[in-house]
Order: structure tokens, then C-alpha cells, then sequence
């Protein structure tokens, strides 16, 4: 598993959002996974969810921040 915050927000993605978010340039995907740890760390019903699921809580954070994203 990967350990630094881009390489675990890329792992949260789905295949088609990962392909996507990878193509990018290394500072968005920073801020994004910035981003993406804020939402993980802020969202209370996130923390339940990673009680039972610590990916499915990881991938509703990822979800969570491109649907920000795109607005």
C-alpha cells in the first residue's frame, strides 16, 4: 500500500478516475489528495464508515472531493 498522500488517494480512486487524476500534474494531485485527508479527517459519518471499512471510507472521501471538483 502506498504510503505517501497521493500514491493513498490515487489507490481511493476507481480505475477510470485514477487513470484520470494521474494524468495530471504532480501539484494538482497533491492539493488534491490534500483535500482528500481534510475530508477524511472532517466528515464524522466517514469515521464510522472507516470502523467497517477503512477502504470503502477512503474511496467515499476520494469520490467526495472530484465531485467537488467538477462542480
Amino acid at each position: 500500500m502506498p504510503m505517501d498522500p497521493v500514491g493513498r488517494f490515487l489507490a481511493a480512486l476507481d480505475p477510470h478516475h485514477r487513470e484520470a487524476v494521474s494524468g495530471t500534474p504532480r501539484e494538482e494531485q497533491e492539493r488534491l489528495a490534500a483535500a482528500w485527508e481534510r475530508e477524511l479527517e472532517a466528515d464524522t459519518e466517514l469515521d464510522s464508515l472507516d470502523e467497517l471499512s477503512p477502504s470503502a471510507a477512503e474511496a467515499e472521501a476520494a469520490r467526495r472531493v472530484l465531485d467537488r471538483e467538477n462542480g
